[in-house]
């Protein structure tokens, strides 16, 4: 019923799943980190409980994620010895210092100061708990520098000398394994996925609480902060990974061939395609509809320039185009959709109608999973386009599973499934169910101040209220 075949397909999907899952909760938990020592940094730099209070409530639902993240990344690591134990052996003394170095690091600093954090805001001084607040921040950030690392040297692996027994030994500098040629564009474009997907979804939050109440000076708040992200980084990530683009056309041609659906080579300028069917079998894109030479454009900045097609690239060697080929463009798409709906609170801005335009407000509710999705694609545009290779060019996917039967493998992989939707499921619908809490600390149409509540159903301040709070309020509606 089953053979090597299937028990290597069955290998390669449990550990997609559970990357995949694994993947989602890093990638919320590196931004929201940062974004809540910017609130308590605020906070301390103003004195505005407003700050305050949103520190709080992210806090909850960060704690949430974050652990999910860890038992997630957990699981995902016995596999390197159940499913790929060649793998493991083969790139082990290259891998495991690296991820050694992540635990003994960012995991430490973080587990160190995550105590402090979450339960030490009465228990210690202001700027002691903004300390332990930035260590955790900083601590996410170095996590993602030694997976990365890893990641990258699997996909450009340099500095290693071959063992006596097929084994990847290190050389004479760790740093340049460390430092591999994709990694700091790859480092880079992460980091900055992790941000954009957390402001997102703070901004999905604050416009789900605008729609209901618009006066919510804490949803306005969290709107703006969010839609200044959008703004101004989500150009920077376009950038970002148009020079990860580059970089890979240098050292992984052939995924780049697969990314732009290019099978034929193009001697005097390639198409950007932007649709088409990928058509594996006869080695064609059908119904291809794309832009004369602006590929070579794009990636050699040159209309003429040539570029090779998979038709240069032996069978066996070839990628998957169809799956990297569409992940590539969801990607792209999101990543466009962030920018404009950006640029669409830009405007609001300008016009002062950023907390009035409740179509704005419904855009960025529908965006709030959009970095979720970008960055699975992404991942899976860059690792089935590694494919055939686990170590890319040197040691095949196929020479790098575990001696195991298929329904063995099966058999885990539907437990995972199980688990996972079970344990993860309810974990998500409790954070949403946080989120659907109004960020404001007291009854509706209320925010404190230090001299005790104030009125906000109409916004604009009452005489007795002082200056100080109509000048908040009138800055609060100019955003």
């Amino acid at each position: 019923m089953f053979d090597g075949a299937d028990a290597l397909i069955l290998a390669r999907i449990q550990f997609a799943f559970t990357v995949s899952f694994h993947f989602i909760f890093p990638a919320f938990s590196i931004g929201l980190a940062s974004y809540l020592a910017v609130l308590e940094g605020l906070w301390l730099k103003t004195g505005k409980d407003l700050y305050k209070d949103l520190f709080k409530y992210w806090l909850k639902i960060f704690a949430i994620a974050f652990a999910m993240g860890v038992v997630s990344g957990i699981v995902m690591s016995y596999q390197f010895g159940t499913n790929w134990a060649v793998f493991s052996d083969k790139a082990g003394p290259v891998v495991g210092p690296l991820m050694a170095y992540e635990v003994l690091t960012a995991f430490f600093l973080e587990a160190g100061f995550l105590g402090v954090m979450l339960f030490g805001m009465n228990r210690v001084g202001r700027k002691l708990h903004f300390a332990a607040t930035l260590m955790v921040a900083i601590g996410t950030c170095i996590s993602a520098f030694w997976i990365i690392s890893v990641n990258s040297w699997m996909h450009t692996p340099v500095g290693y000398e071959m063992g006596p027994n097929g084994q990847f030994l290190p050389g004479d500098s760790w740093w340049t394994i460390v430092f591999s040629p994709s990694f700091p564009y790859r480092l880079v474009h992460t980091v900055i996925a992790a941000y954009l997907t957390t402001a997102f979804v703070v901004g999905a939050v604050g416009a789900w609480h605008l729609l209901k109440d618009r006066t919510n000076l804490h949803a306005r708040k969290m709107f703006s902060m969010a839609m200044w992200m959008a703004a101004l980084v989500a150009p920077v990530q376009i950038f970002a990974g148009d020079t990860q683009g580059l970089n890979t056309l240098e050292h992984q041609p052939q995924k780049i061939m697969a990314m732009e659906g290019h099978y034929e080579s193009h001697p005097d300028g390639a198409p950007l395609y932007l649709f088409g069917i990928p058509n594996e079998k006869e080695q064609r894109l059908d119904y291809a509809v794309g832009i004369p030479k602006l590929s070579s454009l794009i990636l050699k900045h040159d209309l003429n320039a040539p570029m090779a097609g998979l038709d240069t690239i032996p069978d066996a060697d070839q990628p998957p185009v169809t799956i990297v080929f569409w992940s590539f463009r969801i990607m792209v798409g999101i990543g466009f959709a962030m920018l404009g709906l950006g640029l669409w609170s830009l405007a609001a801005r300008v016009r002062k109608k950023l907390y009035d335009w409740g179509w704005l407000h419904r855009a960025a509710l529908v965006m709030g999973p959009s970095g979720f999705v970008a960055v699975i694609a992404g991942w899976v545009t860059t690792e089935v386009g590694r494919q055939p290779f686990t170590v890319y060019g040197l040691l095949r996917t196929a020479d790098s599973a575990s001696p195991l039967a298929a329904p063995a493998v099966a058999t885990s992989l539907a437990a995972f499934v199980l688990v996972y939707f079970a344990v993860f499921g309810v974990g998500t619908w409790y954070i949403l169910r946080l989120m659907s809490g109004s960020p404001h600390p007291g009854e509706k149409g209320v925010r404190r101040t230090e001299k005790g509540p104030v009125r906000t159903a109409g916004i604009t301040p009452g005489p007795a209220q002082g200056e100080g709070a109509k000048n908040e309020a009138e800055a609060e509606r100019a955003g």
